[in-house]
């Protein structure tokens, strides 16, 4: 500490007379201010400049949670308070959730329909639990709405549309989008909330149709399709919230660019670092045993 304050003062101050204050050695001082610096301090300067490329390429808007696990999932070996300590001292901070609260009024579910997830946001093979919810997105030229389907097992969005108008048609094609991308005609899940669009007979019929068995939350209940909330709260907090949409088709090409080029390859890298993580983990204690 000390000999930082000289280092520090050195053009305003003879070092020998700072030495002299500090009670320290000159021969001290200058032994540590031509030292090399550690492999450990070597090391964190690496991966300050890491974290720093990794902040400019996410228009820095992820946090310190998801900055540990990008770099984890990038084959750095880091603690999540390390990163945390580190964003702070680079001054590196993402975009802080807000805290809203909104109600709006629910559809009356079709009979024989019951929540099938219970909360439980696990799944143990992808294209087996399905969320869909919508959100509204603002534009000059008036709102735009957003649908999207999500693989719980993998948290991919499988399926998505967007429409200047709440119809079924449109919830349909979100739904659809999914169907074309799921192999096979296996058995799955749909889970939404109490929305008119998705309750109707027709909607019924659809699903039946495609093999779907349909889920729906309690009335008033938003931690029953928390999967959904979480996805939309991300992409309101890094993307809509930080722009001025002119038009309606501008607004869909930057959806459509948050999906397809960030948030669906990403959730890929971390589903195949899941995957892989048992494997390198078995080969290493064959090696070290």
């Amino acid at each position: 500490m000390k000999y930082r304050m000289i280092q520090r003062c050195r053009e305003a101050f003879p070092i020998r007379l700072m030495c002299r204050c500090l009670r320290v050695s000159a021969s001290g001082y200058y032994g540590w201010a031509t030292r090399p610096p550690s492999a450990r301090a070597q090391e964190n300067a690496r991966l300050v400049a890491r974290m720093r490329d990794l902040h400019t390429q996410h228009d820095g808007v992820i946090g310190s949670p998801r900055r540990w696990e990008e770099l984890r999932d990038g084959g750095e070996r880091c603690g999540r308070h390390r990163v945390a300590r580190f964003m702070r001292r680079a001054g590196l901070q993402g975009v802080p959730q807000r805290r809203r609260w909104r109600t709006k009024p629910s559809g009356t579910p079709p009979a024989g329909t019951r929540n099938h997830l219970e909360r439980d946001f696990t799944a143990p093979a992808p294209n087996t639990k399905w969320v869909t919810d919508i959100t509204y997105l603002r534009t000059a030229e008036h709102w735009l709405y957003l649908c999207i389907v999500l693989d719980v097992y993998s948290d991919v969005v499988v399926g998505w549309s967007m429409s200047p108008r709440q119809d079924r048609q449109w919830v349909i094609q979100a739904v659809l989008m999914a169907v074309w991308q799921r192999p096979g005609r296996t058995s799955v899940i749909l889970h939404s909330d109490r929305g008119c669009q998705v309750t109707s007979e027709e909607d019924q019929q659809f699903l039946a149709a495609h093999h779907i068995t349909g889920s729906m939350s309690a009335v008033g209940s938003c931690a029953d399709n928390a999967a959904a909330e979480s996805f939309f709260g991300l992409l309101k907090r890094e993307r809509v919230n930080r722009r001025q949409y002119r038009t309606r088709a501008e607004a869909r090409a930057d959806i459509f660019d948050d999906i397809e080029r960030w948030h669906n390859p990403r959730q890929r890298r971390r589903l195949a670092f899941r995957q892989e993580r048992p494997k390198l983990l078995t080969q290493v204690s064959v090696e070290t045993g």
